[in-house]
């Protein structure tokens, strides 16, 4: 009788040391941390488009009816909008019409003027991160602490001007349930998206906040690298680019 043996390797591929990903063990979960959160921001934003697209455009205002931009408009203007059906649960609404507030310039038509505004304060904090981790590689705490500042400041502003203009939207009447603008999942699908993205800024916020203390601290010139900065870039760099979505689907399409 023959016997016949194999013999298995148990040599790994990879032992230890290096990491073929050349890159650490945080940066890694955190790209994978981000990218299952890319699904669930890709999944909710599927999801409106669906629904979005679902309804037909509003029809343009007539001459007669146009609103101008930097036009005055009256308080009842939504009111107005509906009795013309601009604003109809039969149609999507226009963005333009929905968001044309500003703060401190009531009665004024600047559509879509103060969500660029935010817009433009997360992509500055944005920039301020990147020159933040750029600092860190260079080892400067003094200039990762400057930067970071920047960075929670912009990412406060964009949190206080996104509870500013859900307070409108609420004053407006608008909940989960209704909206007077036009169908009642314009304004659920408004008000979970942005809140879920404004979570996300929230925790960013307290994320660089936690950072700031420690390079003030002195805690990573002593390990003797900040990449705990550039892992906490990465997180708010990935809530910048979802803001481009978010602000395409709900403000611009």
């Amino acid at each position: 009788m023959t016997t016949n043996s194999t013999t298995v390797s148990t040599t790994n591929t990879w032992s230890g040391g290096r990491s073929p990903f050349n890159v650490s063990y945080g940066k890694l979960m955190m790209w994978i941390f981000l990218l299952s959160d890319a699904f669930t921001f890709s999944s909710l934003l599927v999801g409106y488009g669906a629904v979005r697209f679902s309804y037909p455009s509003a029809t343009p205002l007539s001459a007669e009816h146009h609103v101008k931009t930097l036009s005055h408009v009256h308080e009842n203007f939504v009111d107005e909008m509906q009795k013309i059906g601009a604003f109809s649960e039969k149609h999507w609404p226009s963005p333009d019409l929905v968001f044309n507030h500003f703060p401190f310039l009531h009665g004024i038509h600047l559509p879509l003027f103060f969500v660029s505004l935010m817009t433009f304060i997360l992509i500055f904090s944005s920039v301020t991160m990147v020159l933040a981790v750029e600092a860190g590689h260079r080892k400067d705490r003094k200039k990762v602490e400057v930067y970071m500042f920047y960075t929670i400041l912009g990412g406060l502003a964009f949190l206080g001007c996104q509870a500013w203009e859900w307070t409108q939207f609420i004053t407006a009447g608008c909940n989960l349930e209704s909206n007077p603008f036009g169908p009642p999942q314009f304004a659920t699908l408004f008000f979970v998206v942005t809140g879920f993205h404004g979570f996300h800024v929230f925790s960013g916020v307290v994320l660089n906040f936690i950072i700031y203390l420690n390079t003030h601290k002195g805690t990573y010139e002593k390990r003797g690298h900040y990449e705990m900065v550039e892992k906490v870039g990465l997180y708010w760099h990935f809530v910048d680019l979802v803001w481009v979505f978010v602000f395409t689907f709900f403000y611009l399409i």
